[in-house]
């Protein structure tokens, strides 16, 4: 499935927004990997997407991924959707996602885009400046796509300023003349038609000609306490105006959001370089704020969480490993295969192209458990041929090793090839599965084979140290 997001001038018509739509549904269509596509205008029916006729969102249903041509992607079909439909509808801004995570990004924080640079203050033409700078800056960093200003540039405005000191000399209250405004351009429900068991609102406003310019609206009439009919035009100044489309707001403060997706990079590298480079470029005024937000909000809170998360396990897992041997020396040598494991997993993220992500991150804390016991099966056998027979340092550790060979090889292998599909998956949930088994795969590699290779040889070369201190 794909979700795209399309946007255009603010101030456009309905039709002229559905018209669009319907090109670039059939563009969409041009491509045989897709199956329907459907489109929705401005807001939706429940009102939860307050947006204008200006933005579009599109569901893209996919066929089946055994049925693309070999070695075709997604990502792949999504840079081939972006150039198709910048080059076929120029002016347009396009933004390829999730349906789910689209919504869900969202609600939490704000935008839906991979990255959000929340520029907050007070001035709203400092702010649109800042942002189109921001703009320009987050355009050169390698990896951004989909760039673009999350809220519409200013579009024109019918302003009706009354003036309160002549409405007072007429004898006219403003909420008088407010009323004849909302019935007239805006309309007003009168009265409901029952149609069986249907109601309907009946909602009644000037003709069209009456309201459609300034001049017009500055001929509406409003009606005094002595039955006599002012024009509105000398109870207010009518004019058209510039102004917002949309005011966004951050904790209390006025905001734009500079968003791109990202492509080709891990989020954490990019948004550093980004940041380096808005350093460099833009000196924000004083009481204007900067954030970091959008999907790279929820990794930073993700990271802060292992950051914490990761060193307890260690701990956690050295005391039962200290409990388990009754020695510091023999629990950091079984600690040892964390780091074991660590190099096949980056190794295996790295030749897979998968950047870090928390997915990734999942996979080593699960990654480590499987490397420590197979780390305790070998150290706790070769103590044991040591305390029953007496036997050599030496002897007993090449006899551990090879008789734990089995049951590591076991243990790790089955593991493995357990992980080996989800590695390979391609359907539905892959870029969550793909990370975490791409690492416990690369770990438990390196794992098997340092376990029983390095692990012994450390354990030599530490009874030997230990020999030489108590000579």
């Amino acid at each position: 499935m794909l979700w795209i997001r399309a946007n255009f001038p603010a101030g456009i018509s309905l039709t002229k927004s559905a018209d669009l739509a319907a090109a670039i549904r059939t563009l969409v269509r041009q491509s045989p990997e897709v199956k329907s596509v459907t489109s929705q205008t401005g807001r939706n029916d429940d009102g939860t997407d307050p947006y204008g006729p200006n933005r579009n969102e599109f569901f893209v249903a996919l066929t089946p991924y055994d049925t693309w041509t070999r070695g075709r992607k997604k990502a792949d079909l999504v840079e081939e959707l972006s150039n198709r439909l910048r080059r076929e509808i120029p002016g347009g801004f396009f933004s390829f996602t999730q349906p789910i995570i689209d919504n869900v990004t969202e609600a939490v924080t704000g935008s839906p885009a991979d990255l959000a640079i929340i520029i907050t203050g007070s001035d709203l033409g400092v702010l649109r400046r800042l942002g189109a700078q921001t703009l320009a800056v987050l355009r050169e960093v390698p990896g951004a796509a989909d760039t673009g200003i999350e809220q519409e540039e200013d579009q024109a405005q019918l302003r009706i300023r009354v003036d309160r000191q002549v409405v007072a000399r007429y004898g006219i209250n403003v909420r008088d003349v407010q009323d004849v405004i909302e019935l007239a351009i805006g309309g007003r429900t009168v009265s409901t038609f029952f149609d069986g068991e249907r109601r309907f609102a009946i909602t009644v406003r000037y003709l069209p000609e009456a309201r459609t310019d300034p001049s017009a609206i500055g001929s509406i009439l409003v009606t005094t306490r002595d039955g006599g009919r002012v024009p509105l035009s000398q109870l207010a100044d009518i004019g058209v105006v510039s102004g917002a489309s949309i005011i966004g707001r951050r904790e209390n403060r006025r905001q734009i959001s500079v968003r791109t997706n990202i492509r080709g990079r891990d989020q954490g590298g990019f948004v550093l370089d980004a940041q380096k480079r808005l350093a460099r470029a833009i000196t924000l005024p004083e009481g204007y704020r900067v954030d970091w937000g959008g999907q790279f909000e929820n990794l930073a809170r993700a990271r802060r969480r292992l950051a914490f998360i990761l060193p307890v396990t260690i701990l956690v897992i050295f005391g039962l490993l200290f409990f388990t041997f009754g020695s510091a020396t023999y629990a950091g040598l079984v600690l040892l295969n964390v780091p074991f494991s660590l190099v096949g997993g980056i190794v295996a993220l790295y030749l897979r192209g998968i950047n870090l992500s928390v997915s990734a991150a999942v996979g080593f804390i699960s990654l480590f458990g499987v490397a420590v016991m197979s780390g305790v099966l070998v150290v706790s056998e070769i103590n044991r041929r040591r305390a029953d027979r007496r036997a050599p340092a030496r002897d007993a550790v090449i006899g551990g090793a090879l008789a734990q060979m089995r049951p590591v090889l076991m243990m790790i292998v089955v593991a493995m090839l357990g992980m080996v599909p989800a590695a390979l998956a391609t359907g539905v949930g892959s870029d969550v599965q793909r990370p975490l088994a791409t690492v416990v795969v690369g770990g438990l590699l390196s794992t098997l084979v340092l376990t029983l290779v390095a692990l012994p040889a450390l354990y030599w070369m530490i009874e030997c140290r230990s020999k030489e201190s108590r000579r």
